[in-house]
């Protein structure tokens, strides 16, 4: 029976090791990337990362942007966005729309972003690091940023979206961070994700236009630098044909301010390219590449 109970035991402890070692080295859990407060724009990834995760790799440079180090010998673009940009960990460095603008153009976006920013965070990050001799803005942004304002909620640390900390097992935060949040769901119907707001269609609360789009027109226009706006559809408005009404307000600002803004919802993106309600699977961020490069080929040389 000792003897039954010896081998029992073991098989358990080496059916631990394989599973632990795989989510660790197959998978790359214990290895997320980290997240730091701010007191200017909420929270951004913690600066110098490089990291596997999800069979996918992630670096994070000195300024905390999800792009190699500037390059002071290339023209320099900022791209600024939320996850949509940011592409989340599902995305390889290498698959990224900066990443591929880049490789294509010989020019330097940078992957200025973070998830649930609105442009009023990419203004506020503007103002503390400066513009890198930036030679245009480029914003990426949704109907929802019409109203998706900074509101310093903390999220860092708590929010599991947000770690500040590796977890020590890999076992243990595939069970706290994955699975057992999936079970309160089903059963609360809590939202674990402040990306996916509503089934259709995603609603920020913002009392007011988003600041962030003034504040970035008067820096580019102090800078005497184009700013450029891309409208990027939920789900929910492909399938509808037609931006919302907060989307609408976004395309009425640009109207008003004369900010060119491309609509991807009218240049040919399609159900394929999401990979949820609003962010793009890697098929989607080579479109949005593609429309990177035709709204800045004035810059191209």
């Amino acid at each position: 029976m000792k003897n039954k109970l010896y081998y029992i035991a073991l098989a358990i402890l080496f059916l631990f090791l394989i599973i632990e070692l795989s989510l660790r080295y197959v998978w790359g859990f214990c290895d997320a990337p980290l997240f730091i407060e701010s007191k200017n724009y909420e929270y951004i990834a913690a600066p110098n990362q490089n990291r596997f995760r999800f069979r996918s790799h992630l670096y994070y440079n000195s300024y905390s942007q999800r792009s190699e180090e500037p390059d002071s010998t290339k023209t320099i673009i900022l791209g600024l966005g939320d996850s949509v940009l940011y592409g989340g960990t599902m995305i390889d460095q290498d698959s990224l729309a900066t990443s591929i603008f880049n490789k294509n153009t010989g020019l330097q976006m940078l992957n200025i972003s973070a998830g649930s920013w609105g442009p009023d965070n990419c203004a506020a990050y503007i103002k503390e690091k400066g513009l890198f001799n930036a030679k245009a803005l480029y914003l990426v942004v949704s109907s929802h940023d019409a109203y998706d304002n900074m509101d310093f909620t903390p999220v860092v640390g708590k929010h599991p979206n947000y770690p500040n900390k590796q977890y020590l097992l890999a076992t243990w935060e595939l069970l706290d961070r994955y699975i057992f949040p999936r079970i309160i769901y089903n059963f609360n119907k809590t939202n674990v994700d402040p990306d996916q707001a509503v089934i259709k269609g995603i609603q920020k609360k913002g009392k007011v236009f988003n600041p962030g789009f003034e504040q970035l027109k008067e820096i580019a226009k102090n800078a005497n630098i184009p700013l450029l706006v891309y409208l990027h559809a939920e789900l929910s408005e492909l399938n509808d044909k037609k931006y919302n009404k907060q989307g609408e307000l976004i395309i009425q600002w640009c109207k008003e301010n004369h900010i060119p803004i491309t609509l991807d919802l009218k240049n040919g993106i399609t159900p394929s390219m999401y990979r949820d309600i609003i962010h793009l699977n890697s098929s989607g961020q080579h479109f949005l590449a593609k429309q990177m490069m035709h709204d800045l080929k004035f810059l191209i040389k």
